[in-house]
């Protein structure tokens, strides 16, 4: 006897095909995977910043057009009309346009990966602009991490194995002490102290990237001149790094210590040192691996400000230029930048000490 239309129709709703249960399944299998939920949380935290970017440097007091008139007219002293007519020659935006038409603009752009023009830089790409100023951040901020790292992991170590001295405490004070200073605190004590009170360091010479008159090249003396440029900015990253890892190794090491195939190893009569980097050593500094990727996102947000005090040209400076300028494409594209590294970094971060650490990826880690 054959089934109705009906029948086959009530058949096929309740009893989806193969194929759309394996799809489902899938799907299902999918999402349930911790890396999969932690891209998903990553993808909508970067588009909540850069939607709340949109919005506030728009309720920003002023704009663009108004801050380049008035400031034709201070510099110039024309007047009101002749500096209207040289902006409206030279910005092509509609600041008046509905703000949902200008926040489909953007979004369209952002899309297509295109980050726009800056307004006060004849047209200039912001793709451009981040380009030429974002390496000078990421050498300063990577040399000064990765020199804090390496020190603070041997510091750290040291301070586990001779615990209760005088050499630990002291590692131990310092530590806590650099590691409770923000950023743009101890790039104000330096400028303060080291240039201007006890004229030990010349400050001035300092700023910028690198001399008038010095071409660049893979010559030892640019390469020289970029690092001496670039000294204070990585000084500052140094100190404000190097007591969060020797925190971070002294009780990690110290916790090693008490671990039982420690003891055993010091049973079979292994010397100290062998004991210190393949027993302790190895197995302390892991989760601290991972967290390096954390702190790369927390030091390229704090280098904003870094860079500001000490003038040096990086992605921070130019920021704030843009925003006393209301750059708004110049502002909106940094401040994606800076987000995109901070929330991958923390990222790589969960991802990486999952792997380090099964038991994390088992309890729901990102790697899933």
């Amino acid at each position: 006897m054959s089934a109705t239309p009906i029948e086959t129709r009530m058949s096929v709703e309740t009893y989806p095909t193969s194929g759309t249960r394996r799809v489902r399944r899938w799907l299902g299998a999918f999402w349930e995977r911790p890396l999969t939920r932690a891209i998903a949380r990553a993808i909508l935290t970067i588009y909540v910043v850069i939607t709340l970017t949109f919005l506030i440097v728009r309720l920003m007091p002023g704009n663009p057009v108004d801050i380049f008139i008035n400031q034709l007219i201070a510099e110039q002293g024309i007047s009101y009309a002749e500096a209207a007519d040289q902006a409206s020659g030279l910005f092509n935006l509609d600041l008046k346009a509905p703000l949902h038409e200008q926040y489909a603009d953007f979004l369209g752009r952002l899309v297509r990966g295109d980050l726009g023009a800056s307004f006060l830089s004849a047209g200039t790409p912001v793709v451009s602009i981040i380009a030429a100023t974002l390496p000078w951040t990421l050498f300063t901020v990577g040399t000064g991490l990765l020199l804090s790292f390496v020190i603070g992991i041997g510091l750290g170590l040291v301070a586990a194995y001779r615990r209760g001295s005088r050499l630990s405490t002291f590692l131990s004070t310092v530590g806590s002490i650099v590691s409770s200073l923000p950023d743009y605190l101890v790039a104000l004590l330096i400028v303060v102290f080291l240039g201007t009170q006890l004229r030990l360091l010349p400050i001035a010479q300092m700023r910028g990237a690198s001399s008038p008159g010095i071409d660049p090249g893979f010559t030892l003396a640019y390469l020289g001149d970029v690092l001496f440029h670039a000294f204070l900015p990585i000084l500052v990253f140094f100190l404000t790094g190097i007591g969060h890892w020797i925190l971070g190794m002294k009780s990690a090491a110290m916790a090693t210590l008490e671990e039982d195939h420690v003891n055993a190893a010091r049973a079979r009569g292994l010397r100290d040192g062998r004991i210190g980097t393949a027993y302790v050593g190895r197995n302390a500094v892991l989760p601290l691996v991972a967290q390096f990727a954390l702190e790369a996102g927390r030091v390229m947000g704090g280098a904003i400000f870094v860079e500001t005090i000490l003038v040096y040209p990086g992605i921070g400076l130019r920021l704030i230029g843009a925003v006393n300028q209301r750059d708004y494409p110049v502002m909106q594209g940094i401040v994606l930048i800076v987000t995109a590294a901070v929330v991958i970094a923390n990222l790589l971060s969960d991802i990486l000490y999952s792997k380090l650490d099964p038991r994390i990826g088992r309890a729901g880690g990102a790697a899933g």
